[in-house]
């Protein structure tokens, strides 16, 4: 079955972002002259999905109009003659069908997704965490053959430093073939001793409806919120999930560096700042 659907949790308050994400929501945030949720959306539609949910929370309602209408603005960009600007403004609008629910208690990522069950209903569905930006081919589109080849949930998975697995999770592996692997087991944000591999869940997966029954189930885990990792880990015990190393580079956009990094990385390929910003860079370089 194409997978059609996605879910973006972008209910987190943003606390490592602060003073920024005070009052402007985190996936708000601008690299360049796109703002963060926009990226993740942009992935999405290049995987084909139609349909799109984003759980958001109070205060986020900036969110719904970044992807809506504006004809005031519209009027003033064609009054001004901004024929190519109007049309990309228009296109945020159009880019999918885009829903919106609260998660009025912040629970966990596990809690968020759950939210989405009407939503998704009998479908499998790809999730979009809100913090992670993937630069480089679609890493949705990527899971989504894995998904249809083998009908089994999809993690989308990178190495991470041991030292660092404590901040993720960590996968039990059996590599079928470059770059993908079969899932037996995993673990949230182990313990020294308690790794299973280095691979750990990078802000995508495929998951299939029967995740919500799951879900429906799973007590609190690490820092007392309902991990998705826990849910996911029944799936992988019971009937397996499958991980796959998508091409693309990934940012931590709840993390200062990440920002900074994705920023310059999308700067270096933008038509109008991209030479500009690579002679900049290596003046600087030769400074240090």
């Amino acid at each position: 079955m194409k997978v059609r659907k996605a879910v973006i949790p972008a209910a987190g308050l943003g606390t490592r972002m602060l003073p920024a994400s005070k009052a402007v929501p985190k996936e708000m945030l601008p690299l360049i002259d796109k703002p963060v949720i926009q990226f993740i959306v942009e992935e999405a539609v290049a995987a084909g999905i139609e349909e799109i949910l984003i759980i958001t929370n109070r205060g986020k309602s900036v969110m719904e109009d970044h992807f809506d209408r504006s004809p005031e603005l519209e009027a003033r960009l064609t009054a001004s003659g901004k024929d190519t600007v109007l049309r990309d403004m228009v296109a945020i609008s159009k880019m999918a069908n885009i829903q919106y629910i609260r998660q009025q208690e912040t629970k966990g990522l596990g809690h968020a997704v759950y939210c989405a069950k009407s939503f998704v209903g009998d479908d499998p569905f790809a999730v979009l965490y809100g913090d992670d930006i993937v630069m480089g081919p679609s890493a949705t589109g990527e899971l989504c053959q894995v998904y249809q080849r083998f009908g089994k949930g999809v993690l989308g998975v990178k190495q991470v430093p041991m030292e660092h697995l404590s901040r993720y999770s960590s996968l039990k592996t059996e590599m079928i073939e470059e770059r993908l692997f079969s899932v037996s087991d995993m673990i949230e944000k182990p313990k020294p001793g308690e790794e299973m591999s280095n691979y750990a869940i990078l802000g995508r997966c495929i998951l299939p409806p029967e995740i919500f029954d799951i879900l429906q189930n799973t007590p609190p885990g690490a820092g007392g919120e309902i991990q998705l990792t826990d849910a996911m880990k029944v799936l992988a015990r019971s009937v397996g999930m499958m991980a796959f190393d998508y091409t693309g580079t990934h940012y931590d956009m709840g993390n200062r560096l990440g920002v900074i990094s994705a920023a310059i990385e999308y700067g270096l390929t933008h038509p109008e700042l991209g030479e500009n910003l690579s002679r900049y860079i290596k003046e600087v370089a030769g400074r240090l």
